[in-house]
């Protein structure tokens, strides 16, 4: 059996994970979820690596899992232990050297046009949150009401510094890479992910019903993709 180590998105937690932790358990891998300090405006990417390569100490080389925002975090922590393989999960995919606000002007294809008022609010502090309300709309349209309901309560604030932080990566790892996206995603858009994996990863990307939010719409299903993952690259026992 395997080690996934799950790495939250934005204005999440390690709370995120639970569903789809279960899951994994329940066929018998091991699981590790950290908490990124996303509401210290002073983290960025490269802090939230720090975070998860502690969380990863002594363990045998994991598929490590970043969803949404944590695709800007992975790719650095891949690149500085083993890992067994590396899953975008309708995750943002870095440009090496650049900051994310730098490069987003240029991905015209990123967004999926929707109703501004379902979007994060920025602060006077700087740190942005998403009202329960906007977030269910946003993030889990497709999640049982009291899950969506439950998850939207959950949401913390989120700094930007991830976004500001230039990649400090000269390239991205070389490891074995997969991205599953959301066929119905209202926050990353389905053809601009598919795109990506084809021109920075070099490989097909792998859809899922539903929206940006697999690991509490559908459990199940992720896991049989995460589990395909680990079997083709073979990704050691922990």
């Amino acid at each position: 059996m395997s080690t996934f180590c799950l790495v939250h998105g934005a204005f999440h937690g390690s709370w995120c994970w639970q569903l789809l932790g279960a899951e994994l358990e329940s066929r018998g891998h091991r699981v590790v979820a950290p908490d990124l300090p996303c509401e210290d405006p002073a983290a960025g990417a490269t802090r939230y690596a720090e975070v998860v390569l502690a969380a990863l100490a002594g363990s045998e080389p994991p598929v490590l899992v970043g969803h949404s925002l944590a695709g800007l975090t992975v790719p650095l922590v891949a690149a500085q232990r083993p890992v067994g393989h590396l899953v975008y999960l309708c995750a943002f995919v870095p440009q090496p050297g650049r900051a994310m606000t730098d490069w987003m002007p240029e991905e015209t294809d990123m967004s999926v046009p929707t109703d501004a008022d379902i979007w994060p609010e920025s602060g006077d502090d700087g740190l942005m949150t998403w009202p329960p309300a906007k977030a269910i709309a946003a993030l889990y349209p497709d999640c049982d009401p009291d899950i969506a309901a439950w998850a939207a309560g959950q949401l913390r604030r989120q700094s930007l510094t991830p976004h500001r932080e230039p990649c400090p990566l000269d390239r991205l790892p070389d490891v074995p890479v997969s991205m599953v996206y959301g066929e119905d995603d209202l926050d990353a858009s389905p053809a601009w992910l598919q795109r990506v994996a084809r021109q920075r990863l070099g490989i097909e990307a792998r859809g899922l019903p539903g929206g940006h939010s697999p690991f509490l719409a559908r459990p199940a299903a992720l896991a049989d993709l995460l589990e395909e993952a680990t079997a083709q690259t073979g990704a050691p026992a922990g």
